[in-house]
């Protein structure tokens, strides 16, 4: 394990190093008021802020309104809806939107706007989920029909996530200059630097205490060290930050079901590749045999406390604790006894003494890959690799700089991923058959008909209640399934807490269990924050 203890000693040198260079900057800019935010937590979109091309779903989206939302306890409650109904057939919601929202122009804020919204998403084919939406109309001045192709138990997370954007003034430039109903809106961006956002007057709802908020977009180093010079309210840092202290600032880490995990291609090499020339298929890793031992030799709880600092929890499958997952994902791992045990049996075996098993005369090896600027990505291969040496499987650790080398290789290598959502759909994405190869969805190619027919059920089903029990058995059936028990496509490894350092004092509440991350999920109840003396 003195792996983590290098890198994260080099890393923390490096932040002290790069927190002097830049203070002398920080230092001219004169202390926020207490009506003012200043908020140094990443998440600046590459496409703007238009909801329609993503924005939001991964998180508040601040400046827009969704007709639903989640609160801190993850239960689903209203936000413009004042109603939102399924049909009985499963294939309509009709929803009624409050009559008092604006627009931070002033406009008022219609079923036209709403029904805009989500057909402009779905026409946009990116990265917003409505492919089973067929259209949304307005069927009044604030009643709105969204009528689907087939039943969908999963679309009411679209109700929760897609921020509502004006119709009159959507369009080109949009995603530079929004506007929206939420309870901010842009005053000014600066790419790459900063961006200011002030309260939006005709905000429907409760209005919020901080005036203004100014996020800052620097890197993790520079923006630690602009913590540590008291210049920032709240600052997201990594876990090997977050054992630090700062004068005047209180650690706030937040549960989350941002996980990372192995994902192994699952079909053997043939040949075959994608239409674009990606490889496609790994002769050892669509061994299940090889999987399902890498599964029992990772020791969770360490990669816990050596590369998150204990700022984590071991990941069993990829919703972890949501009301989808099935608790017999859990299983007793670190246990390499019955890895060699497992390899043995299925005829893996070192005959030739350089200490890796082989079979048929292939030998236990592969490569892992990992998105080379992703640190905790690679102390997690690098570990894993070291956990695997002593049960025969060698893996060679490799950083790629580009998602484009990742994406070539991704049907072929064993990838470090990232997921994690507020939305069982990714359980869908990730194990049927109907994605494999589809995108970022399925990359290893996994197929097992009874997943499929659980999958499929489970999105056809009366309701969303109704649906759980089928997400569980995709899952684990006691007899086949998506987990280590049944097929173990995916190896996960951890569920990281996102550390936060936050003004000791500022009062933020209590903060829902964020997703994978991306955009600005802390703020979720950023109405609720308040400044204490």
């Amino acid at each position: 394990m003195h792996v983590f203890t290098q890198c994260r000693a080099g890393r923390l040198v490096l932040a002290a190093v790069v927190g002097l260079l830049v203070l002398g900057t920080l230092a001219a800019a004169p202390v926020q008021a207490k009506d003012t935010l200043t908020l140094a937590v990443k998440g600046e979109p590459d496409d703007g802020y238009d909801p329609t091309l993503g924005w939001g779903r991964y998180g508040n989206p601040l400046f827009q309104s969704t007709l639903l939302k989640r609160d801190e306890n993850m239960d689903i409650v209203n936000d413009l809806a004042t109603a939102a109904v399924l049909s009985q057939d499963g294939l309509a919601w009709d929803v009624t939107i409050r009559e008092d929202a604006k627009f931070s122009d002033g406009s008022d804020l219609t079923a036209e706007d709403v029904a805009y919204t989500f057909n402009t998403a779905a026409a946009a084919g990116g990265k917003v989920d409505l492919i089973n939406m067929d259209k949304a109309e307005a069927t009044g001045k604030y009643a709105v029909r969204i009528t689907l192709k087939k039943r969908d138990t999963t679309f009411i997370n679209r109700l929760i996530s897609l921020g509502i954007v004006p119709k009159a003034l959507h369009g080109l430039g949009y995603a530079r200059k929004p506007v929206g109903s939420g309870p901010y809106r842009m005053v000014e961006w600066n790419e790459g630097q900063q961006m200011i956002a002030e309260i939006n007057p005709y905000y429907y709802g409760d209005k919020p205490y901080f005036k203004r908020l100014v996020f800052l977009f620097t890197d993790e180093d520079t923006s630690f060290a602009a913590a540590k010079a008291g210049k920032v309210d709240v600052v997201v840092v990594p876990q090997a930050l977050a054992v630090q202290t700062i004068p005047g600032m209180v650690l706030h880490p937040v549960k989350s079901v941002d996980n990372r995990g192995l994902m192994f291609p699952c079909v053997p090499d043939t040949g075959r590749t994608t239409d674009k020339g990606a490889p496609i298929g790994n002769n050892v890793t669509a061994d299940i045999s090889i999987r399902k031992a890498i599964d029992v030799a990772i020791d969770r709880e360490m990669l816990v406390k050596g590369v998150l600092e204990g700022f984590g929890r071991p990941a069993y499958g990829p919703c972890d604790g949501l009301p989808w997952d099935n608790p017999e994902n859990v299983f007793k791992d670190a246990d390499p006894d019955a890895a060699r045990k497992i390899l043995a049996h299925a005829g893996w075996k070192d005959t030739d003494g350089d200490g890796i098993v082989e079979k048929n005369g292939v030998k236990a090896e592969f490569t892992v890959i990992y998105p080379a600027d992703r640190a905790i990505r690679q102390y997690l291969a690098l570990a894993v690799a070291d956990m695997l040496r002593p049960v025969g499987i060698h893996a060679v650790v490799e950083g790629k700089r580009s998602w484009d080398e990742i994406k070539h290789l991704m049907h072929s290598s064993v990838i470090v991923f990232g997921w994690g959502a507020h939305d069982p759909i990714e359980v869908y994405q990730l194990y049927s058959s109907h994605h494999a190869g589809d995108g970022w969805n399925n990359p290893g190619y996994y197929v097992n008909a009874k997943v499929d027919e659980y999958l499929d059920g489970a999105i056809a089903a009366e309701s969303y209640e109704a649906s759980l029990p089928l997400w569980k058995k995709a899952q684990w059936d006691g007899t086949t399934g998506s987990n280590s028990r049944g097929d173990a496509p995916w190896v996960w490894l951890v569920n990281l807490e996102h550390t936060y350092f936050v003004s000791e004092h500022l009062n933020v509440g209590v903060s829902q269990v964020e997703p994978h991350g991306h955009g600005w999920p802390v703020t979720a109840n950023i109405q609720k924050w308040t400044w204490k003396d």
